[in-house]
């Protein structure tokens, strides 16, 4: 009797474990299909469609312009894109190459935009649209500097690289030189002159950084860095004036002198030397 009622039991027992597994199973092979299903889904919603599949390298590249004319830089780049692959070869393509340099520049990327320009010279040095490339390196490198150009902050300016604006200048350089009858060598020219002008204040204003702080020979050392460099620019009046001035207060006089004779004779008309504005020459450094 005992025996029959303990083989009951086993017999229940293993029945129930058997319905529960068949249970967990199906439970468990539902969850795998629902998880097909949704990955399917996600998969399919994934995949964008491409609307220029079947479009003509002509209608990609007025998409891409009215995009860009619409302000959409950042839509028109991928479709500039899909032009250099389609029209591979042909003027199109580097039209679109060039186009594509100028909306990463507008959409805010100017190291993207140098690296195409850098591409288009690289593949394409006999190309009809070469002085326009090298504006557009000049420009993105010149606008790149603007906000120094325009305005100085409370930034130590010896800090601040000036790669960018020597970049623009050699680009405009080998604009100038290569296609002087071009467009755009005009402008070229007058970027020239600015970037001069502002390399050179920014030595000078170097230079006051050190003489603000008493390090006379360095604020020397620079200022006459941007004498030597630089021809005919309004800094180089102030940049002699350091000079002058660092000598003074090393109490060097025989350079002292020097340094006033030779401003005297090249700046006959300088505020910084005149007795009638003492004030200038006292405070003429304190920018910050």
């Amino acid at each position: 009797m005992l025996y029959a009622k303990l083989s009951t039991q086993f017999y229940e027992f293993k029945n129930t474990m058997k319905n529960q597994q068949t249970s967990n199973t199906s439970k468990t092979s539902l969850k795998a299909l629902l998880a097909c299903v949704c990955l399917g889904l996600t998969a399919c919603a994934s995949v964008d469609e491409d609307k220029s599949a079947n479009w003509s390298p002509n209608k990609i590249y007025a998409e891409a312009k009215s995009e860009a004319n619409d302000g959409a830089f950042d839509k028109a780049i991928p479709l500039y894109e899909k032009l250099e692959g389609r029209a591979a070869g042909t003027p199109l393509a580097q039209q679109a190459q060039l186009d594509k340099a100028y909306a990463q520049f507008k959409n805010g990327d100017q190291a993207q935009a140098i690296a195409t320009i850098d591409r288009f010279l690289k593949l394409h040095p006999a190309s009809p649209a070469l002085d326009y490339a090298l504006y557009l390196k000049g420009t993105v490198n010149f606008s790149d500097n603007l906000g120094f150009f325009g305005s100085y902050t409370k930034q130590d300016l010896s800090e601040r690289d000036q790669k960018a604006a020597k970049e623009s200048f050699d680009a405009y350089k080998e604009l100038v030189a290569k296609f002087p009858e071009s467009k755009y060598s005009s402008d070229a020219k007058q970027r020239m002159t600015y970037i001069v002008n502002s390399l050179a204040l920014y030595e000078v204003h170097v230079a006051k950084y050190y003489f603000s702080r008493g390090a006379y020979v360095a604020a020397i050392n620079r200022a006459q860095l941007a004498i030597s460099d630089y021809r005919d620019v309004p800094a180089l009046e102030e940049a002699m004036y350091i000079i002058y001035k660092s000598y003074e207060a090393l109490d060097i006089v025989q350079l002292r002198d020097d340094a006033k004779r030779i401003m005297e004779t090249s700046f006959p008309k300088s505020e910084l030397l005149s007795s009638g504005n003492k004030s200038v020459a006292r405070s003429w450094w304190k920018i910050w």
